[in-house]
């Protein structure tokens, strides 16, 4: 089946759906909350998407309680809560959690999730990249015991999904969050808080109905090309705004958008980020389609989508001067979240050698 990466009139009504609630509740002077105040509380919002849009089970099975839909349809959302940087756990929790779950075959969790009545978080460090997870906790007669850093999600989660080292290899368990010692840790992006976690002794739940070690690299991989929709989508509104913007700016009597300087840096944006759409929504389609080539297009898109978001937040700010450096226009949260999302799953230069790999090419030391 050849790829088709137009938008379907379903994709369509649903960002329509995504856009119009986002715009009502997490604008930006509500999401900088996020940065005045460390307790601010966007559950409400992420109620609302996961309960009255079903967002929470997009990628579970109609048999589960789920939408039953694909990464196409995730990645559109993907692309809205990165365009309004939004603090919502979708990735964390209806992507990466929610993905590792269904290919061990878990039912119950994942039944909760999809209904919207709990939040997951997958308890590996953001930055794992796929192919490179190594597990810090392990299995007792005890309990659960270790600890692991950085994790995205946990403050939003009512159950931890844990890959944890067993007698026979890896495993997947399951743990309620008041089983488990959390601990925030300062962000630069904010709006998608860490935390570190450690468990002592800690009871769990054993998900026994597959390979664990699979899915949690599935779900790494599934993070990935999802991951690249929402730095499209950071780099498409910074240029964007950055465009509206040169057209009004006015110095010594014209438009900033009219000297060639300006026009050729902004002419060199729009290609990266026309060219980082298309990497990420083939990414995203490949992987609905179980495509041979669907681990490849993952790793293009972050190799080459991370780098595309930081330099359109980065040249928004600055194309904007001095108000681009103010705490009340929000240029700085999409920068934070590019640089944030560059981090997260793996840097470009993991992914571009994970890419040698997977297309034989030999990596020159």
């Amino acid at each position: 089946m050849s790829a088709d990466l137009l938008y379907s009139e379903t994709e369509q009504d649903l960002r329509a759906s995504v856009r119009r609630l986002l715009t009502e509740r997490a604008g930006a002077d509500t999401v900088v909350t996020a940065y005045d105040d460390v307790s601010a509380d966007f559950t409400g919002l992420w109620k609302s998407l996961a309960s009255e849009l079903g967002l929470a089970g997009l990628l579970v099975p109609e048999e589960l309680g789920g939408a039953g839909a694909s990464t196409r349809e995730a990645a559109v959302v993907m692309e809205e809560i990165g365009r309004a940087v939004a603090s919502v756990p979708f990735f964390t929790s209806a992507v990466l959690a929610t993905t590792a779950l269904l290919k061990a075959g878990e039912t119950e969790v994942l039944g909760q999730l999809a209904a919207g009545e709990s939040t997951a978080a997958l308890v590996v460090p953001l930055s794992t990249a796929p192919k490179s997870f190594t597990p810090s906790v392990k299995v007792t007669a005890d309990g659960l015991v270790g600890s692991v850093t950085t994790v995205a999600g946990v403050a939003e989660s009512d159950v931890l999904v844990v890959p944890v080292a067993g007698e026979s290899g890896l495993e997947l368990h399951t743990v309620r969050i008041a089983d488990a010692a959390v601990t925030p840790v300062l962000s630069l992006d904010m709006t998608r808080r860490l935390a570190d976690v450690e468990f002592a002794g800690s009871p769990s739940v054993r998900v026994d109905g597959g390979n664990a070690a699979q899915a949690v690299e599935e779900a790494l991989l599934c993070g990935s090309a999802l991951l690249a929709s929402e730095q499209f989508a950071v780099a498409q509104w910074c240029l964007e705004t950055t465009l509206a913007y040169v057209k009004e700016r006015k110095q010594f009597g014209r438009a900033i958008g009219s000297y060639q300087a300006i026009k050729h840096r902004l002419a060199d944006l729009w290609l990266e980020v026309s060219s980082s759409g298309a990497a990420a929504r083939y990414a995203a389609d490949t992987y609905a389609r179980g495509d041979d080539d669907a681990a490849i297009a993952a790793t293009v898109a972050q190799a080459f989508c991370s780098g595309v978001a930081v330099h359109a937040a980065e040249e928004c700010v600055q194309l904007h001067g001095g108000i681009g450096m103010t705490w009340e226009y929000p240029a700085h949260l999409y920068l934070k979240r590019a640089k944030s999302d560059q981090l997260s799953l793996g840097t470009a230069y993991q992914h571009r050698a994970r890419l040698a790999e997977l297309v034989d090419l030999p990596i020159s030391s």
